[in-house]
């Protein structure tokens, strides 16, 4: 049974499957990330749903993505049904008690919980460019789009501040690539026009102030418990993209922002990666090194990072490999590529001499998983057929009433509700825009213009109020004199011919 070192999971079982000992996580390893594997139905967000229980109830905050409603329950009391007291009974959790959880909403979009924001600066150029699909030349720009930002002290908050940077760097496209290589119109036209289908999509929701706080994720109550962060996913799961972007771009945050800590008695801060596989879907391999970095040294942070997918290989290998806390639910092997997938997590784990872990893969029931973790010294323990314990908080979706009251009962009310637009690239480039066609203006109009009389402004009449007016004009029609200049001015062809006949005209005009 768990104790305040460990969390509990569940009750391996013997062949017989009777009763065989209780399986826990201990925390101290906590922060060596994991993996939950399993096809659909199988008890993966159940499973989530009582890691991060017991990681609250541990005094460690939690971040998780809520793909389909059904984790929003942890937030409010369960309650006893016939199937959860019966596998209560048989994982002997005794006494079984309920509880709901400290939960903080979140949401993108603003609608199922407090909004999340990041600049386009904290984004920076690799995650934008993965964001946008963009080619290796567009993303060559896009570092360059971010250099000249650096360079003109320029902020990048919000998708209008790079779309005016980018129509900046399009004006200036000659001098741009003098100094840092081939900038074309046409391709900063094409990221300008994936920036207007990213908008489309609601991602100027996400772009902009005020920004998240990581201290705001790694909240505490004052019974010692663990915030859970929830985030509502299920529409944000239409751009999957952008779900697998801001979370890489919050792991990033959270490497680059907490101090080192070693290895702590137990987490800061555990992060559930939820349909992990968006993540290296078609994702370049400068990404997905950058993933197997973060992964590798976040856990000196004391963060724990656990994947959450249907399928192993939707894990790359060196990635994988950092993943010693694991919990492998059924999968199919119908086609060949499940087959491999069962063959994969079961070479994955430590042998059981008591059964083959392959065929158990296939046969585990819903509410079942093999279960490894890291033991004493971070050996990974022998794999256990486990039957997962019940959830203390309720299972299943809230009501948007109750939603709706623990936002507005939230820590962090009213703190990210409002937008703010301060000055930034926007702003600052489009009064240098002004500022330059204001000089040209004043320039044109400063200097000397040639003029046929009665056509055009004489400076030598006076104007009420000191200023000088055009001329009175005798008539609006030209004279005999005037329309035979005109006529030879048409005519004349080359350039000594013009000059000559400027030269008449300007006779002409002082004559009269």
């Amino acid at each position: 049974m768990a104790d305040d070192t460990s969390i509990f999971i569940g009750a391996s079982r013997k062949p017989d499957d009777s009763y065989q000992r209780a399986e826990n996580l201990l925390l101290q390893y906590g922060n060596r990330h994991g993996l939950v594997t399993g096809a659909t139905g199988t008890g993966k967000t159940v499973t989530l749903q009582i890691l991060a229980e017991g990681f609250s109830n541990a005094g460690v905050p939690v971040f998780c993505a809520d793909i389909k409603g059904d984790l929003s329950g942890i937030a409010m009391m369960g309650t006893a049904q016939d199937f959860l007291v019966k596998r209560a009974a048989q994982v002997k959790l005794d006494p079984y008690d309920f509880q709901e959880f400290p939960v903080i909403f979140w949401d993108l979009f603003g609608e199922q919980g407090h909004p999340i924001r990041a600049t386009i600066s904290e984004m920076g150029p690799l995650l934008l460019s993965r964001l946008m699909n963009l080619t290796e030349a567009q993303e060559g720009i896009m570092n360059i789009a971010f250099r000249i930002a650096d360079e003109d002290g320029l902020l990048l908050l919000d998708l209008k501040d790079l779309q005016a940077l980018l129509a900046n760097i399009a004006e200036r496209a000659d001098e741009i690539s003098a100094r840092y290589g081939n900038v074309t119109k046409p391709s900063v036209g094409a990221i300008q026009r994936t920036l207007l289908v990213l908008e489309s999509q609601g991602a100027a929701n996400f772009f902009g102030e005020p920004a998240l706080r990581i201290s705001d994720i790694m909240r505490t109550t004052r019974d010692g418990r663990g915030a859970i962060s929830v985030l509502a996913a299920d529409k944000l799961m239409m751009n999957p993209r952008l779900y697998a972007t801001f979370l890489l771009w919050l792991m990033s945050e959270l490497f680059e922002e907490l101090p080192e800590v070693g290895d702590p008695d137990k987490p800061k801060l555990v992060f559930f990666f939820d349909e992990a596989h968006l993540l290296f879907d078609e994702a370049p391999k400068v990404l997905i090194d950058r993933v197997e970095q973060v992964v590798r040294l976040i856990r000196s942070k004391g963060v724990g990072v656990y994947f959450v997918t249907q399928n192993p290989l939707d894990i790359p290998e060196k990635v994988l490999a950092q993943l010693g806390n694991r919990v492998q639910h059924a999968l199919r092997a119908y086609t060949p590529r499940e087959q491999q997938a069962v063959r994969t997590a079961a070479e994955t784990f430590r042998p059981n001499p008591d059964f083959d872990c392959a065929t158990a893969i296939t046969q585990l029931a819903t509410g079942e998983a093999l279960v490894s973790t890291l033991e004493a010294k971070g050996v990974p323990s022998m794999v256990q057929r486990t039957l997962i314990r019940p959830p203390s908080s309720r299972l299943g979706p809230i009501k948007p009433d109750e939603r709706r009251q623990l936002i507005a009962e939230s820590p962090v009310a009213g703190q990210y509700d409002q937008v703010i637009d301060r000055e930034s690239a926007f702003e600052i480039l489009q009064k240098k825009a002004k500022e330059a066609q204001d000089a040209e203006q004043q320039a044109d109009s400063g200097g000397s213009r040639w003029t046929i009389p009665g056509f055009g402004d004489d400076d030598s009449a006076p104007r009420s109020g000191g200023r000088r007016a055009p001329a009175p004009r005798s008539s609006n029609r030209q004279t005999v004199a005037e329309a035979a200049i005109k006529s030879v001015v048409r005519s004349v062809g080359s350039s000594v011919g013009r000059a000559i006949v400027r030269g008449i005209l300007g006779s002409l005009s002082r004559g009269r």
